[in-house]
């Protein structure tokens, strides 16, 4: 006899159950309840052994048969958790009971019954009825707990989401983080902006872009590598507090801490400074930490974060530098020193960087050290030229990243908006381009033009979303947080 595979035993069925006269996959199917509603109705309502007279109406997927004879047990899964099904001869009639034969674990099922709890104290279904919803041709992942393949999980992010409810519970996390920051900045007075994912120019930080083609315009536009200049446009037309919730791209590497496309939250506030930008963070995560966990601490990879310690930690980036090498500040007097250090931190760095660009060189192979909550602030100049001058040291501007288990989490300004320093930049970031450096920053006419409109003075804040839903679910990869990651081709 010819040996069937599953996926034809399961085609077998799906004729046999038509020629039953049951569609395997109909149209519309009403529910009266969720599992989580019906465990919370009856939590104390029905004693072992006992059952309610109504009758309730649920659907969820099969994730386990088991039984024989005229008894048979599903465990059923929806979008709010997991209950029983009981499946017995003398409640369903024969036919019925016939027909579950060719229903399977991966089925997606329909059961009217009353509630009930088994002697044991489990909360089930009495089936009266069954209707099956969606035959799936396919069966469940055997003993998907154990396996090691994560490229499986990540291409088939459905069956991880089936049978690994951790994994579902991530992302319930994820879209919890993002109605909280929604709901904080609407209470704070921010308006919610869409801006173009279609750029004519790379520019709002420093990245390589995707380039696509559009047909009728013919010619090249970019997708944004960040919001910033559009919604900085918005504070020059007159409204004071925006941000942006949306995807940004950039053609840079893949790694744990590195998706091609990510979610980011950027907010500009008209007459706030980047001191207001550190407040404004410190509050909005310790505000997101406390609703998410309940406290002010998190515990992520076995380290212990501390939230709650206000303020948190601050060091400039020479001092975070001199602090986690073996540099003083005498080292950055000159570029010659500068570079000296570079060679004794065996720091790699290119013949066109400053001494601004060789401090943060070094500051970048070691800001790995950095686990609680540290704000790093007074950037050179030479890396920030959306950044307004610091106001007691022109080589360096007002700008901090936040960096907590040694990854850089926000990034903030005084907004730079002086329309003629700004054109000095760019046209700086020009000669890096020049020289090589293919993420440096290209000109922005329009953009120079709106700055010389009036943009008041402003402070600026972006946030890593994927980063931030990594340390509040305890997740070691971004590929954890992001539903559909981005994987090479299967060969």
């Amino acid at each position: 006899m010819e040996h069937l595979s599953e996926l034809d035993v399961r085609r077998q069925k799906v004729d046999q159950l038509r020629a039953a006269g049951l569609e395997p996959y109909p149209y519309h199917y009403s529910c009266s309840h969720s599992f989580a509603e019906l465990r919370s109705l009856y939590e104390d309502k029905i004693e072992p052994g006992e059952r309610d007279s109504a009758v309730v109406s649920i659907a969820g997927r099969i994730t386990g048969k088991r039984g024989k004879g005229k008894m048979t047990f599903l465990d059923l899964r929806d979008a709010s958790g997991q209950i029983q099904a009981m499946m017995m001869f003398n409640e369903l009639g024969e036919d019925a009971y016939q027909h579950l034969k060719l229903v399977d674990t991966g089925d997606i099922i329909g059961i009217q019954g009353p509630v009930a709890r088994t002697k044991t104290g489990e909360l089930s279904i009495a089936a009266q009825s069954f209707t099956l919803l969606s035959k799936a041709l396919r069966p469940l992942p055997e003993k998907y707990h154990g396996l090691q393949d994560v490229d499986l999980r990540y291409r088939q992010r459905y069956l991880d989401l089936i049978v690994n409810p951790e994994v579902r519970d991530t992302f319930v996390l994820r879209s919890r983080t993002l109605s909280f920051i929604r709901h904080y900045l609407s209470q704070k007075g921010f308006m919610e902006v869409e801006t173009p994912m279609l750029h004519t120019l790379a520019g709002g930080a420093a990245a390589r872009p995707f380039t696509t083609h559009h047909n009728a315009l013919d010619m090249d536009l970019y997708l944004r590598i960040a919001p910033e200049l559009f919604l900085k446009r918005l504070l020059v037309g007159g409204f004071d507090k925006v941000f942006e919730l949306g995807r940004v791209f950039r053609n840079e590497g893949i790694s744990t801490r590195h998706n091609p496309e990510f979610t980011m939250l950027e907010l500009y506030q008209a007459y706030a400074d980047f001191g207001d930008m550190i407040s404004l963070t410190e509050d909005l995560i310790c505000a997101l930490v406390q609703e998410i966990h309940g406290s002010s601490t998190l515990s992520y990879q076995g380290t212990t974060l501390d939230f709650g310690q206000r303020p948190w930690a601050r060091m400039t980036m020479l001092e975070a530098v001199c602090r986690l090498t073996d540099c003083s500040e005498a080292d950055f007097d000159s570029l010659d020193s500068a570079r000296a250090a570079t060679r004794r931190l065996h720091v790699e760095i290119n013949d066109n960087m400053g001494i601004g660009g060789v401090l943060n060189a070094i500051f970048e192979s070691v800001d790995t050290q950095l686990i609680q909550p540290t704000f790093i602030t007074d950037y050179p100049k030479e890396i920030s030229p959306l950044a307004k001058v610091h106001r007691e040291n022109p080589d360096l501007t007002e700008r901090f990243e936040l960096f907590i288990m040694g990854r850089e989490l926000a990034n903030a300004f005084s907004e730079l908006n002086d329309p003629i320093d700004q054109k000095a930049r760019f046209e700086k970031q020009l000669e890096a381009r020049a020289a090589g450096d293919d993420e440096a920053h290209a000109m922005d006419h329009d953009y120079v033009l709106a700055l010389e409109h009036g943009m008041p003075p402003a402070g600026g804040l972006g946030i890593g979303i994927d980063r931030l839903v990594m340390l509040l679910s305890d997740a070691a990869s971004i590929r954890d947080v992001i539903l559909f990651p981005h994987m090479r081709p299967q060969t």
